[in-house]
């Protein structure tokens, strides 16, 4: 054991690929209107049908020799304008090399020789598979963003003896706040309340116990308070709380964070002008040989017919929409399985992870606490007498350590009576009179104050105890812990089966708290007492390492820098904070780790079929093309190559929703 001391924006779309959209495609749409961002496809694949079927009626076609390439001309506007626009302005940006060059050039080739409809069909599969992954995104970011709620928009201020309702930003260092049970913190402050406060610190830094703020203490934005109502006196102005200081963390680390490039779009700034070239070469080479060779009879129209096949054929339709077909696929199946990947890119990421870190509270454990041993200290108690006596004292305290023995008393089926009197100590317990005893139930803070006697080795138990005393004098305590959940033991298991090297723990608990969790859960590596700064550094040194890509799970506010930083960041979304949500490139719907090993499997899968759908694509391809420069291929194969190739592609693609993982 080791222990040491979103996406659719106005910004540029960050994974790497290129995005069009289609005539009439721009901007947000409400749910209603679904089908604006498909105008152009929609009208444009009509029209390619009428085409068509107008295409057997001779009479019409011939008849009028520009009817047939001025009808498919308007068809190819809608899809093919867009891209043809993107592409020169690719090129007026020195960006030369791309596939959206290439596919107008391809559909500029196919009208030249006729081949108007291949022309449109082209254009139209890729609006279709642009549009496709767009809308997964969409809607992955819809659910994600529902889920977001950064910082407390309202602060309530004393003023002249009145309490005025004002954004934080508007509130004044000095300024008095008051916050109710069950509200978060939205300043920095002092606490002035005479008995101070409980607050729910879990988001903020990772403590799985309530942390007990007496007066005059720091009272931090972003703390829930969890008893009664408290007063805060604001030491630092909005800009420079705690909650932002994470936040801005985080948004520092997201623009440290390396642009992942999809594979085809690299592939094709080296494919489009080699393929460009080959075409200039079908046609000019052949003229020099028969300078050389008079015997050798060229035609420029038949070796510019040559040509244009050729660019037909290697259009790379197959590619740039099986690719993004395949990511698409795979958020999908990943959705279905209640983990949201926010980009094609990260899909892509988490295949090559080798190293996951883990935060304790709220990932690996429920984050509720449950009784796990009851020790009595008098003969004249039993563990169920000690427990219910125990679950009476602490029956009308709002306090999650007391609810949580009294939910634990009846589960078991013991009775718990009402007692006569309670009166509940701010962060020490509470002190209840039942059947004419005196019950004293809460720290050993509580237990000294009353000066009652209790074995010496509880000072140093890491452990989290809730003691009873009853009359006066000491009868037992239990331990209280956070409880595993169901699939993490399963989980860290599932990731060595992975083949990742290295699983680790990181939490802001005590040390010992961590390794107890750490070796149950059969992780070498787990580091306890740890600020959020002291995570990130971690995460950032190992994503630096060579040939190390780690993923960090957490749940909590103080996760979001982490979770920014790493090479993946994965959240739980069912019960983790906002800020873990926001900074993370995979968010788990269900709060289950072992999704984790879904999400990897995912990932792995559809790079399986992405390189199946590359390397199928252009083996075929450069076969056709061979016989095309040669005269074999005509324009049946250049449409089999092109359309056919891309329509087995895109039935590969499906096989990443069928899978099974």
């Amino acid at each position: 054991m080791e222990s040491i001391e979103g996406l659719k924006s106005t910004e540029a779309p960050t994974d790497g690929k290129v995005h069009i959209h289609c005539h009439g495609c721009e901007g947000e749409h409400s749910h209603s209107q679904w089908w604006r961002p498909y105008i152009g496809v929609i009208l444009s694949l009509m029209l390619l049908i009428a085409g068509l079927i107008l295409d057997h009626f001779h009479d019409f076609m011939t008849e009028t020799l520009w009817a047939k390439p001025l009808w498919y001309f308007i068809a190819f506007i809608p899809v093919g304008y867009p891209v043809i626009k993107e592409a020169i302005e690719g090129i007026s940006q020195k960006d030369y090399f791309n596939e959206l060059t290439l596919m107008a050039i391809a559909c500029i080739g196919a009208f030249c020789i006729g081949e108007y409809a291949e022309a449109v069909g082209v254009m139209l599969f890729y609006c279709i598979g642009e549009k496709l992954e767009d809308r997964a995104v969409d809607r992955a970011t819809k659910d994600i963003s529902k889920l977001l709620e950064i910082k407390s928009e309202t602060a309530r201020v004393i003023k002249d003896g009145h309490i005025v309702t004002i954004k934080p930003d508007e509130v004044k260092i000095g300024d008095v706040v008051e916050v109710h049970a069950g509200e978060r913190v939205p300043l920095d402050g002092i606490m002035l309340s005479q008995d101070g406060g409980m607050f729910d610190t879990a988001a903020l830094t990772g403590e799985s116990v309530p942390r007990d703020i007496e007066k005059g203490a720091e009272v931090l934005a972003g703390m829930i308070s969890s008893g009664s109502t408290v007063r805060i006196q604001v030491t630092r102005p909005a800009s420079e709380s705690a909650l932002s200081r994470i936040l801005n963390l985080v948004k520092n680390a997201q623009a440290k964070k390396a642009k992942s490039e999809v594979f085809i779009r690299r592939f094709s700034r080296i494919y489009t002008p080699v393929v460009t070239l080959l075409a200039f070469m079908v046609v000019v080479f052949p003229y020099f040989i028969s300078l050389l060779n008079p015997a050798f009879h060229y035609i420029f129209s038949e070796w510019l017919y040559r040509a244009l096949v050729f660019l037909v054929i290697s259009c790379p339709c197959a590619l740039v929409i099986s690719v993004p077909l395949s990511y698409f696929a795979g958020i999908g199946a990943a959705s279905r399985q209640g983990v949201l990947f926010k980009g094609g890119n990260y899909l892509e990421t988490i295949k090559n992870v080798n190293v996951v870190a883990f935060d304790k509270t709220g990932t690996l454990t429920t984050g509720k606490f449950s009784v796990d041993k009851t020790i009595p200290q008098t003969k004249d108690l039993n563990e169920d007498e000690l427990l219910q006596l125990l679950a009476v004292a602490e029956s009308e305290s709002s306090h999650p350590l007391a609810k949580a023995i009294v939910n634990y008393v009846e589960s078991r089926g013991i009775n718990v009576p009402t007692p006569s009197s309670v009166k509940e100590i701010t962060g020490k317990g509470t002190q209840a009179t039942f059947d004419g005893k005196t019950l004293l139930a809460g720290n050993l803070k509580l237990m000294r104050e009353h000066d009652i006697a209790y074995p010496g080795e509880l000072n140093n138990n890491p452990s989290t105890i809730v003691a009873l005393a009853i009359n006066g004098k000491f009868a037992g305590y239990v331990i209280l812990s956070d409880v595993l959940k169901e699939d993490s033991e399963a989980t860290i298991k599932d990731l060595k089966k992975l083949g990742v090297e290295k699983v680790v723990m990181l939490s802001g608990d005590r040390k010992e708290i961590v390794a107890k969790y750490a070796d149950r859960l059969g992780i070498r590596h787990a580091y306890g007492e740890l600020l959020p700064q002291d995570k990130a550094e971690f995460v950032e040194n190992i994503s630096k390492t060579p040939g190390k890509k780690i993923a960090f799970v957490g749940d909590g506010m103080n996760d979001a820098p982490v979770l920014a930083i790493s090479n993946v960041g994965v959240a739980m979304g069912g019960l983790g904070s906002d800020a873990a949500i926001e900074s993370a490139d995979v968010v788990i719907q269900t709060d289950k780790p072992s999704k984790v090993v879904t999400a990897m499997k995912i990932g792995r899968f559809t790079h399986v079929i992405v390189m199946e759908n590359i390397i199928g694509a252009l083996v075929i391809k450069v076969a056709i093309l061979t016989l095309g420069v040669i005269g074999f291929a005509s324009l049946w194969a250049a449409v089999f190559a092109d359309v056919g190739v891309t329509m087995l592609a895109v039935l590969n693609s499906m096989r990443v929703l069928w899978h099974k993982y």
